[in-house]
């Protein structure tokens, strides 16, 4: 009985000790980009998984079609952390956020085939209509050990009222995939034109 609430116990300290450690820096071994990200805010400092797990998944702030008023749509990217396996939490993380919109439910990859798969390349919706900057993201899903079988995952309806996708970013390396993220994040402008989130960028771990 004693042994077992002592490995309860260290079970606890580990896992929490895991969750509580996801905003320490990573070994990155890629930083995914795109050129279709606007110019306007400054660079928040960037977040990441806890060590040994990676992105499975993401949400999105966004603030509605605010028709004759003022639109910033995309403010802040959310994104959820799991170990390889899928057996421990490796935290919510997030950069700068904007003050406008509500967070959409969680979009993640598939289990396919056995396999526990992670985010691995991205892809953004802009536009300068209104000035609203960044408008919605998707990705791309694989397995972590292979850059066969990648897959999107795009959060319903797919993209907000603005613009288009630019091109994808490139793909996070075999044995990788993305454990952190930095945004662009203009604040209020107090009267101007609010544009909330403006450009991203994922970071890749191995």
């Amino acid at each position: 009985m004693l042994h077992t609430l002592i490995y309860i116990l260290y079970l606890t300290i580990t896992i929490q000790s895991f969750i509580l450690l996801h905003n320490v820096p990573r070994s990155v071994v890629k930083i995914l980009t795109v050129n279709n990200g606007a110019q306007w805010g400054d660079w928040h400092y960037p977040d990441f998984c806890a060590e040994g797990s990676f992105a499975v998944g993401y949400s999105m702030k966004i603030e509605p079609n605010q028709h004759s008023r003022d639109d910033t749509s995309l403010n802040a990217i959310l994104l959820q952390c799991e170990s390889v396996n899928g057996s421990l939490f490796g935290g919510q993380v997030r950069s700068g956020e904007g003050l406008y919109g509500d967070w959409t439910g969680w979009s993640r990859c598939d289990n396919q085939a056995g396999t526990h798969d992670f985010l691995t390349s991205f892809s953004l919706q802009g536009s300068h209509r209104d000035d609203t900057a960044a408008n919605y993201v998707k990705f791309m899903c694989r397995d972590l050990k292979s850059d066969r079988h990648q897959y999107e995952l795009v959060h319903p309806p797919g993209h907000e009222n603005w613009g288009d996708y630019g091109g994808w970013s490139e793909s996070c390396p075999v044995n990788s995939a993305i454990c952190g993220i930095q945004t662009r994040v203009e604040g209020p402008q107090r009267g101007g034109d609010d544009t909330g989130l403006n450009d991203v960028k994922f970071f890749c771990c191995e």
